[in-house]
């Protein structure tokens, strides 16, 4: 594979990376977790768009199913937690190219959220960090999950409530299909919780264990080719481990962890780069790199992107002639694009 750099502009603690779609047409988006800015670039031109000059605190943008580029996204979450303002915006495109945006959920501390879709219904997942904080390093009130309904029009609320309570450093988060669903995996200090919508309008939500030990951070995939899926987490809180688990019959074992000194573990994403199944990770510490690991004749392979940039989130766009990692080098404050081809 051959890995291309493209700087698209410098923007201060560059934190939320994400794209949409619009009449066809792929966007990649980058906000600042601090007070400022959001961006738009439109595919392959990188014509730019201003989102917004602000509040920030940008954690996670999701696009909005069957939508035509509309999307949520968290606003008022600042560096050092700071986010009991915390809430989640409708940005909506309108015809003369800019951008309507919209306050639909008061959260706070919402950090991660996602729309997950079962059977035609899509549903709210929000995941709060916290409840409140006295200071910074206050955990004495711990984070829960929200779900709820996504009405079709979001001009009318979103009810939402907590199904799970209790979770200590309530920080990762990621979708991927389990036991055939569409699945939210939610990490804090007690593991990794699977968590999966009605199938039936009006049923209960499902909450599943599956891994007990401090998480930060997830993806999941079949890393190995041997059909089961691999968790790959960032271990603990912010942590300094970055470790693939093999499924086996005693459960989830360590099979691989990141060779070098890590500080500061903040990506993971697992998927495929150029057909080839591939995890991508990312410390904001340390040689403050982004790197890929793929499974290579028996064994885990790691190479690195880019060091001294300091990523916080990544996603990717796969693409017939191309695969585009849409990284946010929070450390550096750029937003980038790595054009990978064969």
């Amino acid at each position: 594979m051959k890995i291309e750099k493209k700087t698209l502009t410098e923007l201060y603690r560059c934190y939320a990376a994400s794209s949409t779609t619009i009449d066809g047409e792929k966007k990649v988006i980058f906000a600042t977790e601090d007070h400022g800015a959001a961006y738009l670039y439109s595919l392959p031109e990188l014509k730019k768009t201003k989102l917004w000059d602000g509040p920030g605190g940008t954690m996670s943008i999701v696009s909005i199913p069957s939508e035509n580029g509309d999307f949520l996204a968290v606003q008022n979450f600042f560096p050092g937690f700071y986010s009991e303002k915390a809430e989640i915006v409708w940005a909506q495109p309108q015809p003369d190219g800019k951008w309507k945006i919209k306050t639909v959920l008061q959260l706070p501390y919402v950090h991660r959220f996602d729309i997950l879709t079962a059977n035609g219904v899509n549903y709210f997942i929000g995941c709060t960090l916290c409840t409140s904080k006295k200071d910074t390093d206050d955990w004495s009130d711990p984070g829960k999950i929200y779900v709820g309904e996504l009405p079709k029009d979001l001009m009318l609320p979103i009810k939402i409530s907590a199904i799970k309570e209790e979770l200590l450093k309530n920080h990762g988060y990621s979708r991927t299909v389990w036991k055939g669903k569409m699945t939210g995996m939610v990490t804090c200090e007690s593991g990794v919780l699977a968590v999966t919508p009605p199938q039936v309008r009006g049923e209960a939500w499902t909450i599943e264990t599956i891994l007990e030990r401090p998480v930060s951070d997830v993806a999941v995939s079949d890393i190995d080719g041997d059909g089961q899926d691999e968790l790959i987490t960032i271990e603990p809180f912010h942590g300094n481990q970055f470790v693939i688990n093999h499924k086996t019959t005693n459960g989830y074992e360590k099979v691989y962890e990141y060779p070098d000194a890590m500080e500061f573990g903040h990506v993971v994403w697992a998927g495929k780069l150029r057909g080839i199944s591939t995890i991508i990770g990312g410390q904001r510490g340390a040689a403050q790199e982004l790197f890929y690991i793929q499974y290579k004749e028996g064994k885990y392979v790691k190479t690195t992107i880019e060091a001294h940039i300091g990523p916080s989130n990544i996603s990717v766009i796969n693409d017939k002639e191309q695969d585009i990692i849409i990284s946010a080098n929070r450390e550096i404050g750029e937003a980038v694009l790595y054009i990978v081809t064969d």
